[in-house]
């Protein structure tokens, strides 16, 4: 295989484990939908991870795709958060993308069960869009 057919096979698993992962109903499983700058440039992230959760406490590591310019780029992250009840999750992360390593805050406020509203804020990194899981 060359390695587009299998940058290819990559995203299009990750773009369906993304869409999957509400639909599992296994505990700790989620996906999101941001959109924001990262790399240098404007673009979609489409991703799925799964929350290991302590106490009020929550370790997510996640993978997924990062359309931008009529390209797919992969990306990864790793996040832990606090949850403080039925007002916000607040915490840290790091993504992973390419040659980049990017550490940046993030806070989700909740709209309904299952479903956030989601922030992240680093340096030459930011995105807001919605969480549904965790």
């Amino acid at each position: 295989m060359t390695m587009t057919m299998l940058n290819k096979l990559a995203a299009a698993s990750a773009f369906a484990l993304a869409l999957l992962a509400p639909a599992a109903q296994a505990e700790g499983l989620g996906a999101e939908l941001n959109y924001g700058r990262a790399d240098g440039h404007w673009g979609t992230e489409i991703g799925a991870g799964y929350a290991l959760d302590i106490g009020g406490f929550s370790l997510t590591p996640g993978a997924g795709l990062y359309l931008r310019d009529g390209d797919t780029k992969l990306y990864g992250r790793v996040e832990g958060t606090f949850s403080l009840p039925a007002f916000a999750t607040i915490g840290a992360g790091v993504r992973f993308s390419g040659d980049y390593t990017r550490p940046y805050a993030t806070v989700a406020m909740p709209l309904i069960p299952k479903l956030r509203a989601k922030a992240n804020v680093g340096p030459k990194y930011y995105a807001v869009g919605l969480t549904l899981g965790y």
